[in-house]
């Protein structure tokens, strides 16, 4: 029988998880009253519990010194993961600097004119832009300037950008798989674990991008013909632009590649030298912001504000599930079914993951299940990690089957739309549904062989 702060936890969820599918309203908006009503009615009303708010708002490790610099230590995760906010939060600074001064329109010009600027190269060469930055830097970033880049070849060489699109879609959420500073879902995972990069990069890494070579080779079967140009290369490298028309201010454009670079090595590595993600997000943001500091109100109107409140609201609302029981619960259930054997729980958490973030945005997916994995791996004596590798796995990459999965795939068919070219539901999922189910599949055996 459940208690009643339990019924009212999972009612306030299942209605913030039904408006925000809906996509009636922006997400941050069902996500922030959910997060309020689990406060006041769930907390304070019937629980009685203050003490219950002040655990989930987990405000005092922000004054922690071993949450800014952990060192060897792993700083145990609940309630709202500031990690991941604060690290995306300065990951947005970063990459607004990068935007405004033309970096990433800079490299896809310089990889268009790289291959002659030809549509099905440039589909291939784009996937692989995709998937490797989106290993770095969040995937929404990736899609809305690879997208906006894709649309612009598109009207000077005479091509259909949808299909390309959704390719980049398709690599960016595979891409990301393969590490913690990936998609969303793997620096929640990730944080509130304690993994680093290199934990993600030789378990997810390696599975993902084997998927990746097959996504790489569906696509090129499947759009081969249809995205055939017929004009001479002379003519086609003469309409195609020129790389340095997308850098805006030279001097900072040096400066905020330097930034980037520095960036990716100390995500890297991390584990090393003992910072956490989130010292690492405010280091890339205030570097960002020395280098124009006139200019800094324009670099903080690229921060999606939107997004960091999505998270503050989200984590609240999981952190209101797990304060009343009902993640373990669940967990237990999980267990059960399983009967503690790995072979039957590493299938059951990667499909229901897989089709799970099909329909449902991945990160709120992944915020729910990382705290069920934790207890499985308890009541169920199973191998935490291999449960970790396993829900990021299926979250990331079952992002893939539909316009609302990921993140990447709202950002990238919402540009589409906005110039023009509209991809509907039964567009995308012709395009995406089966290469995401095969390489979910062969994620599925790969864990089965590595892991069982």
């Amino acid at each position: 029988m459940l208690a009643l702060s339990q019924i009212l936890a999972i009612i306030i969820f299942a209605i913030m998880l039904a408006v925000i599918i809906s996509d009636k309203f922006p997400r941050y908006i069902p996500a922030l009253i959910g997060a309020a009503l689990m406060i006041l009615v769930v907390f304070l009303v019937v629980m009685k519990s203050p003490e219950a708010t002040w655990h989930v708002l987990n405000l005092e490790q922000l004054g922690q010194w071993t949450f800014w610099v952990p060192g060897e230590e792993h700083v145990e995760s609940y309630g709202v993961n500031w990690q991941t906010i604060v690290f995306i939060g300065g990951m947005m600074v970063m990459v607004s600097g990068m935007e405004r001064v033309g970096f990433f329109r800079w490299i896809c010009l310089y990889t268009a004119r790289l291959v002659g600027c030809r549509v099905i190269p440039l589909l291939l060469a784009f996937m692989l832009i995709s998937g490797f930055l989106s290993m770095f830097i969040d995937s929404i970033t990736v899609l809305l300037f690879l997208s906006m880049v894709t649309i612009e070849l598109s009207r000077l060489l005479k091509f259909d950008p949808v299909p390309v699109i959704v390719a980049e879609i398709f690599a960016a959420n595979t891409g990301g798989a393969a590490t913690m500073s990936g998609d969303p879902p793997n620096i929640i995972i990730g944080t509130a674990l304690g993994y680093n990069f290199f934990d993600f990069a030789a378990n997810t890494g390696i599975i993902a991008w084997v998927g990746m070579v097959f996504a790489l080779a569906y696509f090129y079967f499947i759009f081969r013909k249809s995205l055939r140009q017929e004009s001479k290369p002379e003519e086609i490298m003469k309409v195609c632009p020129l790389p340095g028309s997308a850098i805006t201010n030279r001097r900072l454009f040096k400066i905020d590649t330097g930034i980037f670079i520095l960036i990716v090595i100390l995500i890297v590595t991390h584990a090393e030298t003992g910072l956490s993600m989130a010292i690492i997000g405010v280091i890339a943001a205030v570097l960002t912001l020395l280098t124009d500091v006139k200019h800094i109100h324009r670099v903080f109107e690229g921060v999606n504000w939107q997004v960091l409140l999505f998270f503050l609201g989200l984590f609240i609302c999981v952190g209101g599930l797990e304060e009343t029981g009902v993640l373990g619960l669940i967990a237990g259930y999980i267990s059960d079914a399983s009967a503690g054997n790995i072979t039957i729980a590493i299938p059951f958490i990667l499909w229901i993951s897989a089709f799970a973030s099909a329909v449902v945005d991945n990160i709120p997916f992944a915020a729910t299940m990382v705290p069920i994995i934790k207890e499985l791996s308890v009541v169920g004596a199973m191998s935490l990690p291999t449960l970790a590798w396993t829900l990021a796995l299926g979250t990331d990459l079952g992002g893939n089957a539909t316009p609302i999965g990921a993140s990447a795939n709202v950002v990238g068919t919402a540009v589409a739309h906005k110039e023009g070219y509209p991809i509907s539901w039964g567009r995308f999922l012709k395009y995406a549904l089966l290469p995401m189910i095969i390489v979910v599949g062969i994620s599925h055996l790969m864990l089965i062989w590595r892991y069982a």
